[in-house]
């Protein structure tokens, strides 16, 4: 707890039983109160492996998708009481450290989201990433920017702290499924006009992380291209889904599917 807001950690997990201790080990307890991993029925022990840690755990029956993870992981932290929620990956691709300067960000009034950006400090390259996925990424940076107006470095981190606010206003429950979850979720906090902040993080590719292959990759950036292009209608008076005043929240009254024991 910071500022008297508890503190709320989501680890959206799929196969991450090799690196979920490691990752878990380096959150700062003292500004934490609780860290819940939705497991989206992993084929290895992620869930037994989360259980040892004393992680709230909850499993999925069938596996819903990155974006149908998170949609779990954020009515599990609303329903928990969270006031600052943190989106952390269990794949040790992100440091856990940076933790408490995020949350420092919103807790103190100064944000609504902040972004764990791999582009401010230019150490990206450095740090492994593909040399095709970085130029992706900074081209569809610019390209969103573009549309959007504004000026983030990074669209595409799977680090993110949310205040309780965004989390119950954004229309979470009409996003999709898949990896353009992430990019939607950010277009809806610029279409609402809440506050983004940035942190520079570093990045960390290896083996064990969790990374979406090529066609993938190609199919999430031209849900981005759409995303920015929906965005800009949205703006102009031509709202799709996401975008409508009708589009449907988290529905809180609703039970998760089961917390493993």
């Amino acid at each position: 707890m910071i500022n008297n807001k508890k503190v709320v950690i989501i680890m959206p997990a799929y196969n991450a039983e090799k690196t979920l201790k490691q990752t878990y080990d380096e959150i700062y307890k003292d500004f934490v109160d609780e860290v819940i991993l939705v497991d989206d029925n992993s084929q290895d022990n992620t869930k037994i492996v989360s259980k040892q840690l004393n992680i709230t755990t909850i499993v999925h029956k069938e596996n819903k998708g990155y974006g149908g993870n998170q949609k779990s992981c954020y009515k599990a932290a609303l329903k928990a009481g969270a006031d600052i929620v943190v989106m952390l990956h269990p794949d040790y691709q992100y440091t856990p450290k940076l933790i408490p300067a995020i949350v420092s960000m919103m807790a103190f009034g100064q944000y609504d989201a902040v972004m764990a950006s791999r582009m401010l400090g230019n150490s990206a390259l450095k740090g492994g990433m593909p040399f095709y996925k970085f130029v992706a990424n900074k081209f569809l940076t610019a390209f969103e920017n573009f549309f959007t107006g504004e000026n983030l470095t990074e669209y595409h981190t799977g680090f993110r702290g949310f205040t309780r606010e965004v989390l119950e206003k954004l229309p979470l429950a009409e996003c999709d499924d898949d990896f353009i979850f992430d990019n939607e979720m950010i277009a809806l906090l610029f279409y609402n006009n809440f506050k983004i902040g940035e942190v520079s993080c570093p990045t960390k590719y290896f083996k064990e992380a969790s990374s979406i292959n090529f066609m993938r990759s190609c199919k999430y950036g031209l849900g981005v291209l759409a995303v920015s292009l929906k965005y800009r209608l949205a703006k102009m008076g031509l709202k799709s889904r996401i975008f409508r005043d009708t589009a449907k929240k988290l529905d809180l009254t609703t039970e998760l599917e089961y917390y493993f024991q």
